[in-house]
């Protein structure tokens, strides 16, 4: 089949296959809400989209959940709804600036059994590594999550991954858990932050004089002197 797609179709289908499983009204938000009639717009590319193959969908959700073609999980699965989880988080951060360098289910280790935090991404200019529990686990689990971002920062392997800073040191990322109850975990050498949403977040450091307490680092080692600035 011979066909056409427009840039916005090429962004949308990649955005997709990006976050894995995508709702119509993120898809109104993020690409039509501009337009006059935008839930018509996007429905019309859509059901166009769909029947082009260049997507596939599932209807068990309303409104419709879009999935890249070649997505390895079942339409009634509950990870659609781990996908889901992590595209509010990205959503929730475009309202106050858009994430670059955005990886969905970051690999940084490139091996089992190491990190796999559920987003990477730069925010106002710092680096987060983001673990989005929607279920509760025991502390002990969580510290054991912990553990092993200490093992990687300890590895040095996390200075040589591509989206460091060539003119400046190597950051560590600070780990996000964005969580509804608070866990009593701790690390020397990593900065965690347990917030329940991406808003709770930037209400933690909108104070200058709040942040600059809440941010310090508890080692010279930690992060390499990495600053939180997210005003």
């Amino acid at each position: 089949m011979s066909f056409r797609l427009s840039q916005r179709d090429k962004d949308i289908i990649a955005f997709i296959n990006q976050f894995r499983a995508v709702d119509r009204d993120s898809l109104v938000d993020l690409f039509f809400k501009q337009l006059k009639s935008p839930i018509n717009a996007c429905n019309s590319v859509m059901v166009r989209l769909y029947r082009l193959g260049v997507i596939e969908r599932t209807q068990q959700y309303s409104p419709t959940v879009y999935l890249p073609v070649d997505a390895k999980i079942k339409k009634n699965s509950q990870k659609i709804l781990h996908f889901l989880s992590i595209l509010d988080v990205y959503k929730q951060m475009c309202m106050y600036s858009t994430p670059k360098q955005v990886i969905v289910e970051d690999k940084p280790t490139g091996r089992k059994g190491g990190i796999e935090p559920d987003l990477f991404c730069i925010f106002k200019g710092s680096p987060f590594w983001i673990e989005i529990q929607r279920n509760q686990y025991s502390e002990q689990k969580m510290q054991a999550k912990i553990n092993l971002y200490e093992e990687f920062f300890f590895s040095d392997e996390w200075k040589s991954l591509h989206w460091q800073p060539e003119e400046r040191a190597p950051i560590f990322p600070s780990v996000i858990l964005i969580t509804p109850v608070r866990y009593a975990v701790s690390s020397d050498h990593i900065r965690i932050i347990q917030v329940g949403s991406v808003h709770e977040l930037m209400e933690k450091y909108k104070s200058p004089s709040k942040q600059q307490r809440e941010t310090k680092p508890r080692t010279q080692s930690s992060s390499s002197g990495i600053k939180i600035n997210l005003t």
